[in-house]
């Protein structure tokens, strides 16, 4: 069992179904919190899940909502805060991807990434700070009031041809996160960025389901492996910690190496 370094506190985690999500909430269970599971369709993923989780020997719930739709999101908030008391940590992690040649790309294409994933990151956080300032600090569990993982990507600094609208969405993911640790950092409220680079979900198995696949990814990381959904875990378990609570304002990049520009390293 894990360090129990977030007993007491109860996270949601969106988009947790699958992925870097479920990889996600996995960890904070294991470090002792309470989870939320926040999915839109498989339910049977997410209660398979819940029923990991609480193995830990914490509380889980899976609670259906689009995180582009405010009254759903509202609802859901309710319903965790019911249910668990409060809510201490959001990890903004639902996400997803429409590709498309920019001069062939619809609006719908452009509006559903744009709604998702940030849309859906701003509708989540307003929430999560609504009650984070409606409890007020709980120093016997953390020393920050709240804490606010948003899930961005490499992307939020690297140019993705063929992926506007999804770089689009993480660039202005970046922005959204340090206006409000900027915004909410006197109330003790913590909010930061992990950028994963390449990491071996269902939402790029094209880029590593064959050798000839993975062998041309393997050029753009220096670390010379893709990424796990528990290395994503790790760190958000760090930095809804108090092991972090110093850490405010910063997109922190997990992805082997991807952001130093492999392809420079024999002089480009």
């Amino acid at each position: 069992m894990a360090d129990q370094k977030l007993k007491g506190q109860t996270a949601l985690v969106t988009g947790a179904n699958s992925g870097i999500g479920a990889g996600v909430a996995k960890s904070l269970g294991q470090a002792g919190a309470n989870v939320v599971i926040n999915y839109v369709s498989r339910p049977e993923d997410a209660e398979a899940i819940v029923n990991e989780i609480k193995g830990y020997g914490v509380d889980a719930l899976a609670i259906q909502a689009d995180v582009s739709k405010e009254e759903q999101v509202q609802a859901m908030f309710k319903q965790a805060v019911d249910h668990f008391g409060t809510i201490d940590i959001l990890v903004n992690n639902a996400g997803l991807q429409r590709d498309a040649k920019f001069d062939e790309m619809t609006l719908d294409q452009w509006n559903l990434v744009i709604n998702v994933n940030l849309t859906g990151q701003f509708l989540c956080a307003r929430e999560a700070i609504r009650e984070f300032l409606r409890r007020g600090p709980r120093p016997d569990v953390s020393k920050a009031t709240g804490k606010i993982i948003c899930m961005s990507s490499v992307h939020e600094i690297i140019p993705w041809a063929g992926h506007v609208n999804y770089a689009s969405s993480k660039g202005a993911i970046k922005m959204l996160m340090q206006s409000l640790a900027q915004e909410y950092g006197d109330r003790q409220i913590r909010v930061n960025s992990i950028c994963p680079g390449a990491i071996q979900t269902p939402i790029n198995t094209s880029a590593w389901n064959t050798p000839q696949a993975l062998n041309s990814l393997m050029t753009l990381i220096p670390y010379n492996r893709i990424g796990q959904p528990e290395d994503i875990g790790n760190l958000a378990v760090f930095l809804a910690s108090d092991d972090s609570d110093y850490i405010t304002g910063a997109s922190i990049f997990i992805d082997g190496g991807m952001t130093v520009f492999e392809g420079f390293a024999t002089g480009g």
